[in-house]
């Protein structure tokens, strides 16, 4: 399966953005679905993610109260939702298949947010 994320882009504190990570090549059904960001000279970490019937949803305490994770298989897409943005939350966005950096197999390519002060 080929994931991309887009919806990124520059934005003031306090802002949204609604990033989307679209599959091609094999329904998006069968996965569940992470989130991650990886800041300049930091790790890669998971701050979302939704199980493959969207029923379960997963966030980090950082995003929690302002990022939505949810799906729609109909459109093969999953999005995250992002409100009340901050400057820490400038990094680039990736999709995967998996909560894990180590497991999981099928990424996207990523997609810049930028939010400034």
């Amino acid at each position: 399966v080929q994931l991309q994320a887009s919806g990124g882009g520059l934005v003031e504190a306090g802002g949204s953005l609604r990033l989307s990570c679209a599959a091609s090549g094999r329904t998006l059904t069968n996965y569940r679905i992470g989130w991650f960001r990886q800041a300049p000279g930091k790790e890669r970490e998971f701050i979302a993610g939704i199980s493959w019937s969207g029923i379960g949803t997963y966030s980090t305490d950082s995003v929690k109260a302002r990022f939505t994770i949810s799906r729609d298989n109909a459109k093969n897409t999953v999005y995250l939702q992002m409100n009340s943005l901050k400057p820490e939350d400038t990094a680039v966005y990736y999709c995967a298949n998996g909560f894990n950096t180590d497991s999981a197999q099928y990424w996207g390519q990523g997609t810049q947010v930028t939010v400034s002060s």
